[in-house]
């Protein structure tokens, strides 16, 4: 090979490795949501002072009274990660995403879309057997969604795959662009599409009994093309 020819071919590899290395500093990469020391990076909405805690590297939730702990920032294209366990058979909680910052005038929860969180007693309890509604996902406040498996308007997993009171499960939510999709222990298994809202706060909701949370990471994608009109209030915290 002439010497010229490998001139080249090093300054070619030298161009490829270092094109490589700014892809890697660039690439998109998952991080802690909830860093298992404390609520930093997290605000609490309308509960109390002791509803929320940390221990062991999880997040604990008393689930009284009703009501959000919330991002401190707002969320549009992203995919979330996030385990949690119940302790109380029939218990309730759920994730919001692309919610507002606070709840209406008057009401316990906010505007967003609701990805369902139950125990699997609380389709015994509450004469809902027929359905999974567990890992349910749905508008509140007057979100609109379009269900890819309607129940309603509340999008129904095509397949039961949570587990009981004290045993893990994980959610793997994916939202891009007013589209979501809802992975339950490792398997697609629901979602919504056309959100009206499609950028906004995260919310873990405490709906009445204990849940833990742990392992809740985040890898942000590129935004897409959300107006004014498509994004919840942002809120200027203190």
């Amino acid at each position: 090979m002439k010497k010229k020819s490998i001139i080249v071919m090093c300054i070619a590899v030298g161009l490829l490795s270092a094109n490589c290395l700014a892809e890697d500093v660039n690439t998109p990469a998952f991080r802690d949501l909830f860093n298992g020391k404390d609520l930093t990076g997290w605000i609490n909405v309308n509960t109390a002072e002791d509803t929320w805690s940390v221990k062991d590297k999880t997040l604990l939730c008393r689930g009284k009274p009703i009501g959000v702990m919330r991002t401190d920032r707002q969320y549009e294209n992203f995919i979330l990660e996030v385990e949690w366990m119940h302790l109380t058979p029939g218990g309730n909680s759920g994730v919001f995403v692309w919610s507002d910052g606070v709840p209406p005038e008057g009401q316990r929860l906010p505007k967003g879309v609701e990805i369902q969180i139950l125990e699997l007693d609380w389709a015994v309890q509450h004469n809902q057997t027929d359905a999974y509604v567990h890992g349910e996902i749905f508008g509140t406040g007057g979100l609109a969604t379009v269900p890819d498996n309607p129940r309603g308007s509340r999008s129904k997993s095509f397949e039961k795959r949570c587990r009981g009171k004290g045993i893990w499960n994980k959610y793997t939510i994916v939202c891009v662009d007013g589209v979501i999709k809802l992975a339950v222990n490792g398997k697609f298994v629901n979602g919504i599409s056309n959100a009206s809202v499609k950028k906004g706060y995260i919310c873990l909701e405490s709906e009445g009994a204990e849940i833990h949370f742990r392992n809740i990471k985040i890898l942000e994608l590129p935004p897409g093309i959300t107006t004014p009109e498509n994004t919840a209030p942002v809120i200027k915290d203190k």
